[in-house]
């Protein structure tokens, strides 16, 4: 089964006591070195004004920018970003954290190594793309790390203080959920939470070797991600076990980041209400979801849509049950919505994707059921402005941009720096959105510029 995040909606819900605000950050005057972006209620604000934006996921950013030509592509992140600018995206999510993994199918290189010590030029990667994001007036969302494989993540931090133990992702002796459930382990393992408190210190606490600047006083850095989305666990059993604390690590490493950089904003990285939960169902588990995203150290709430790998479409039939996609879409979005309101703060839609026509994985090949998802998504957002409302901001998964697959089965093989938007765990071009998908560039191009009025 291919299964990007695993298949796991849940029921019922969980009792909040009340809604936490978010603390009023600090503003900084229109023009100054110390322009941050901020948040207002449920806006976000930069340079003095609201701030709506369509973005993209570029979690290879630091990898691609990477001055090891062994690891790099010289010059393709600049190409890249410059096309993205030209169809109005200026917001981007990367990862900023990899661990190198026994698990399969993992990045590697990595940023950190077993023994504690850190890849170098791989954040001299990152450096530079903070670099070439400034100068096209462009900002990042940076996650710190992963509850997938494909990065390390946390069950890599597991897998280096447990001895070893480690289960695979999709592995038929190890069913799904039994993968969710073992990376669950992080929230109650004191060693590997110490692992990346520390990395989060470092990286933090980081001078740009491009710029000079440190990363905390950098503007072009939006928010600090905790996790590209954390879940309790995978069953119900674990899920309930295990919540508090989960519950306990985001406001504790929120709370860390905040008093070490007091001017960026903060989020989980949290997927909505599907990241909550245990298995398929018609009703999500919105309650824990809130109380994932409650904290006052949290500035803004998140959430990720993924019809297929959810089960809501047949990417043989994509016609014939995009119907049940827009139902399904709309629900969720309600369901994100309402759990902004509730805790007064502002929705990004920071990740959705969908599959191409008749399930292609080739650039250039018909994405007419994507750009009606990507319609979706978008209206969401303008509908939301029209009321005054609280959605701010979407990421769509991902830019494949000039990239190409170059294997005929589309995997990656290691050491290839051919980098999609499809990270290695993944059929190459599933999701990626290319520069020669002429009708979705469009459609991102369109929406972009409707934004940029709001």
């Amino acid at each position: 089964m291919i299964n990007r995040r695993g298949l796991s909606l849940g029921l019922g819900g969980f009792a909040l006591g009340g809604a936490t605000s978010v603390i009023a950050a600090e503003q900084s005057k229109p023009g100054s070195a110390q322009n941050f972006i901020t948040v207002d209620g449920q806006r976000f604000i930069r340079e003095g004004k609201p701030y709506y934006f369509v973005g993209a996921n570029l979690w290879y950013a630091a990898y691609a920018a990477c001055p090891d030509p062994k690891i790099g592509n010289p010059g393709r992140l600049e190409k890249e970003l410059d096309t993205l600018a030209s169809l109005g995206v200026n917001n981007v999510r990367i990862l900023a954290s990899s661990e190198l993994s026994p698990l399969k199918n993992s990045l590697n290189p990595a940023i950190q190594n077993p023994d504690g010590s850190l890849n170098e030029v791989l954040l001299q990667g990152l450096d530079h793309s903070l670099n070439l994001l400034a100068q096209r007036k462009m900002v990042a969302v940076l996650y710190l790390t992963n509850f997938w494989e494909w990065s390390g993540g946390m069950g890599t931090y597991e897998a280096w203080t447990n001895g070893g133990k480690f289960v695979e992702m999709n592995d038929p002796a190890h069913p799904w959920p039994a993968f969710p459930d073992y990376v669950s382990q992080f929230y109650l393992n004191k060693k590997a939470l110490a692992l990346y408190e520390a990395y989060v210190r470092s990286l933090v606490g980081r001078i740009n070797t491009v710029t000079g600047k440190a990363y905390v006083d950098d503007p072009t850095i939006m928010a600090w991600q905790l996790c590209n989305e954390p879940r309790p666990g995978g069953t119900k059993a674990v899920i309930d076990q295990r919540m508090p604390a989960y519950i306990e690590w985001i406001n504790r490493s929120a709370r860390l980041i905040k008093t070490l950089d007091p001017h960026h904003l903060v989020c989980v990285g949290h997927e909505g209400p599907i990241g909550c939960t245990d298995n398929l169902a018609e009703t999500f588990n919105v309650g824990y979801a809130q109380l994932a995203q409650a904290s006052a150290d949290i500035d803004y709430t998140t959430a990720h849509i993924w019809p297929q790998n959810w089960s809501w479409s047949n990417v043989k039939d994509l016609a014939g049950t995009f119907p049940n996609v827009e139902t399904r879409t709309k629900a969720y979005i309600r369901d994100s919505v309402g759990i902004a309101n509730r805790l007064g703060k502002p929705l990004v839609i920071e990740e959705f994707g969908f599959p191409r026509d008749a399930g292609s994985f080739d650039a250039g090949t018909p994405t007419t059921w994507r750009d009606r998802f990507y319609d979706l998504i978008g209206a969401a957002l303008l509908e939301s402005h029209a009321r005054k409302g609280e959605i701010a901001g979407l990421n769509f998964w991902a830019w494949g941009g000039q990239a190409r697959a170059l294997h005929d089965d589309k995997r990656m093989r290691p050491g290839e720096t051919a980098y999609l938007g499809d990270p290695p765990h993944e059929p190459q071009g599933w999701y990626s959105v290319f520069d020669n998908d002429t009708s979705t560039l469009a459609k991102i191009k369109t929406l972009s510029y409707q934004v940029s009025k709001l």
